[in-house]
């Protein structure tokens, strides 16, 4: 969960899919936003910032939404300013207009990387792995202006490029201070076919606690998490000596994980041109009555479809069907459909599952 007036960043090395689950969430926010939204796209394609402006053209909210731009082709100077150009702007709605803001920036490091540019030209001597001695302070100076004030709220959604997948890396470990969630992209889980490839064991969250997101809530997301753990630490095993060899526990534990990993997947709306599928929202409470289905079945004869019904002018209609078929995923984002596949299962495909519609 991401907290109300909080900081959230996503988390992942390049081609994992960052930029993908950026503007979905700004498109699904948007939408329901009392407020305007601010774009700051720091150091990235210009192409990307073009196709961000038609995709919210199309949806018609460029009325209440706000692009700055320093791409990358610009001098660093212009690319290390254009994230407190942007917050600038930020704080004039939040403060003068006494609007509620979101603001989503594209992508940090290249704040940090325009910082180090700038560093190295104005003659300072680096600090660790080449970056600006000023590195903490570079990176405090955008994350603290990130608000909220009597006068209005202001919540922010952050990209974060890993270099090299070294999330120890001083830039990686210096935004991660800042953060109230973090969402982690994996390669490894891409690399898989499952989008969005979000690591559930790697992403965090100040806002899950039990006095916060409710006992149910949490309690279902502790166990989805031991699960996964578990089924993590039993992947070797399974690629050497076969799923015959583990005990029946973990045997129901793989199940019961490997159904979980392709319940966390989404269709999204800024993909449906590419992908062909529909793109899906499910409110939170769907999605742990889902996850709590998943972890309390107890065999591989039961299975799980969630089937989201809502079209855009119609009321959400969800609904949890229980079949004994055997399922399969298929395509963009996992979906598990009820039915047989005629060409196998696959290594990833579930002998039960949930089709999750979308969060």
């Amino acid at each position: 969960p991401g907290p109300s007036g909080g900081l959230v960043a996503v988390f992942g090395g390049a081609g994992v899919g960052k930029t993908v689950v950026l503007t979905e969430f700004m498109h699904n926010a948007v939408e329901g936003l009392q407020g305007v939204a601010i774009f700051a796209g720091i150091g990235e394609r210009s192409r990307e910032g073009l196709e961000l402006w038609q995709e919210l053209a199309q949806r018609g909210f460029m009325d209440r939404t706000v692009m700055v731009f320093g791409q990358m082709k610009e001098p660093p100077g212009a690319r290390f300013l254009v994230g407190q150009a942007a917050l600038s702007v930020a704080e004039y709605f939040r403060d003068h207009q006494k609007q509620d803001v979101m603001f989503v920036v594209d992508n940090v490091y290249r704040h940090v990387q325009a910082g180090m540019e700038v560093s190295g030209l104005l003659g300072r001597l680096p600090s660790r792995v080449g970056y600006q001695p000023t590195l903490a302070a570079d990176i405090a100076a955008l994350e603290e202006r990130i608000t909220a004030t009597h006068h209005g709220g202001m919540v922010s959604v952050q990209a974060v490029y890993v270099p090299a997948d070294d999330y120890s890396d001083p830039a990686i470990t210096h935004a991660f201070w800042h953060m109230d969630s973090a969402l982690v992209l994996s390669r490894d889980i891409a690399a898989e076919g499952i989008y969005p490839a979000v690591d559930p064991l790697q992403s965090s969250s100040k806002a899950m606690d039990s006095a916060v997101v409710g006992t149910r809530h949490y309690e279902v997301a502790q166990e989805a998490r031991r699960v996964l753990g578990r089924y993590d630490e039993l992947r070797d095993l399974i690629s050497m000596l076969g799923m015959d060899e583990l005990s029946a526990e973990d045997r129901v534990i793989v199940g019961r994980a490997r159904r979980l990993r392709n319940f966390l997947t989404q269709p999204f709306f800024v993909t449906e041109s590419f992908t062909g599928m529909e793109g899906r929202r499910v409110e939170p409470k769907v999605t742990v009555d889902g996850a709590a289905a998943i972890l309390d079945c107890a065999n591989s004869s039961c299975s799980y479809l969630l089937v989201s019904t809502r079209r855009s002018d119609e009321p959400e209609s969800i609904e949890i069907r229980r079949a004994h078929s055997k399922t399969y995923r298929s395509g963009f984002a996992g979906v598990v459909h009820p039915r047989a596949d005629r060409n196998g299962a696959g290594r990833n495909s579930p002998t039960c599952g949930i089709a999750r519609s979308g969060h």
